[in-house]
């Protein structure tokens, strides 16, 4: 799973696509957003970005990334937190889906994403990080892209490699066949497959027997229900 956490300055980050944690009406912040701005050439990212208009809360707009490494900046509009009652999360999780849509749209390889809305739109910092890695984890699922999320004070690092390890054990323990196939994951689905069956031939089930594709099922609704 191409997914790391590392404690970095995004604006440093030598990948495709930056994630900005933009406001509504793409102008220049504070926090994340002003250094995303200040580091890219202000003048030059505003003119592209008043062009484009503005964001909608959990939708993601693009522009070029001009005097960053990046080639890209990808502009999501995360939630401010009200209590987790208002469609936060979903909102939350949409900024995610839709920066790594509008990457993998624009051929990109590699994307640095914030913790979205943690900072001064006040979302804890802990369901920002589950929510974040649900939404990245789901996304890798289907496509191939290695994403960083990029976290700057110590206290947020300290907590994301908590959560992290706790996947990362999780995917060892369950899925370990998958490690064997880095290089190849067409060949996943048909590995599981005999894997099963040459468990089911040296432990046959008394009485009733499963068909494989539940138990294939019953695996990933179980990893999928282990992240959200």
């Amino acid at each position: 799973m191409p997914l790391k956490i590392v404690r970095n300055d995004i604006t440093k980050m030598s990948v495709d696509a930056i994630v900005n944690a933009a406001n509504t009406a793409l102008r220049m912040g504070g926090g994340v957003c002003g250094a995303i701005f200040s580091a890219a050439g202000t003048e030059k990212l505003q003119t592209e970005c008043n062009k484009l208009g503005k964001c909608e809360t959990g939708d993601a707009v693009l522009t070029a990334g001009y005097n960053l490494p990046a080639k890209y900046i990808i502009h999501t509009v995360g939630p401010i937190w009200r209590g987790g009652s208002s469609g936060e999360a979903r909102l939350l999780h949409n900024c995610y889906i839709n920066s790594l849509k509008l990457a993998l749209e624009h051929n990109c390889q590699s994307i640095a994403f914030p913790l979205i809305s943690s900072g001064i739109y006040g979302y804890p910092k802990d369901q920002a990080f589950q929510i974040a890695i649900s939404a990245i984890s789901e996304f890798l699922l289907e496509h191939e892209m290695t994403v960083y999320l990029v976290v700057y004070d110590q206290k947020a690092f300290i907590l994301s490699e908590k959560l992290f390890s706790a996947i990362e054990k999780y995917i060892d323990d369950n899925y370990v066949e998958e490690q064997l196939l880095t290089e190849n994951r067409r060949g996943i689905e048909s590995y599981k497959i005999r894997q099963l069956q040459d468990l089911q031939a040296a432990f046959p089930l008394p009485q009733e027997k499963r068909r494989l594709e539940d138990v294939l099922a019953e695996i990933d609704e179980t990893f999928s229900q282990m992240l959200l």
